[in-house]
């Protein structure tokens, strides 16, 4: 994760994310760990989705020693300081938003110049007080991706603009590996990287446990 100020000076983070398919009755998980640099080293981000209730977000802070739990009406703030969100880390409530096509035939141009074809789609927050009511977003037919978003705040301004640099396929799946949310009221820019990524490594419930959240980098 590289995170660029005003001044165009960037910070350098590293992080690990562990993630598990939810089935039956539970959700999705997900255990995020910053590894680098030291001041931010073991602050880790647990999230239990569940699909028919609230999910749940803890984040674990080393210097305070003390779990603190995301509110829902926090969902929209800053991670760690970053131009993400703790929903957009976290992933979204899809019943949280109503949706609808912009347009039903348009293409995005990838990095390398390419043209794929897309659904234009609005998405609205339910939530009057939510900090970012409105998304315009691009999603590739043939893949399912968001690759594009276009972010707007209360007053009805472009505020952020998402952006995928690049997708691969890894061990069958289409994955995001490099992407960009850039402030245009802030002026700031957040870059996250993926160097390494493994599928299907066993991993169960216990790995996404509160004392998981707590254990710190070994």
């Amino acid at each position: 994760m590289r995170l660029y100020d005003r001044q165009g000076r960037v910070r350098e983070r590293i992080m690990t994310l562990l993630t598990r398919r939810g089935s039956g009755t539970a959700g999705d998980r997900r255990l995020i760990r910053f590894t680098y640099p030291n001041d931010i080293r073991n602050t880790a981000f647990l999230v239990w989705e569940h699909p028919d209730a609230d999910d749940e977000r803890f984040l674990y802070l080393p210097a305070l020693g003390r779990v603190r739990r995301i509110a829902g009406n926090e969902k929209q703030d800053s991670f760690v300081g970053s131009d993400l969100t703790y929903e957009d880390i976290g992933g979204r409530e899809l019943a949280d938003y109503t949706y609808a096509f912009v347009a039903e035939r348009a293409t995005w141009t990838a990095p390398d110049g390419s043209t794929h074809p897309v659904w234009a789609l609005e998405s609205k927050a339910k939530d009057d007080d939510a900090k970012y009511p409105r998304a315009v977003s691009l999603v590739l037919k043939d893949r399912f991706i968001a690759v594009h978003a276009d972010i707007f705040n209360k007053r009805n301004e472009r505020e952020k603009v998402f952006d995928v640099r690049r997708l691969e396929r890894v061990d069958g799946i289409w994955t995001v590996v490099d992407l960009a949310v850039a402030n245009e009221r802030g002026r700031t820019r957040t870059e996250l990287t993926t160097t390494a990524i493994r599928y299907n490594v066993g991993l169960t419930e216990n790995d996404f446990s509160r004392r998981q959240l707590e254990a710190g980098v070994k």
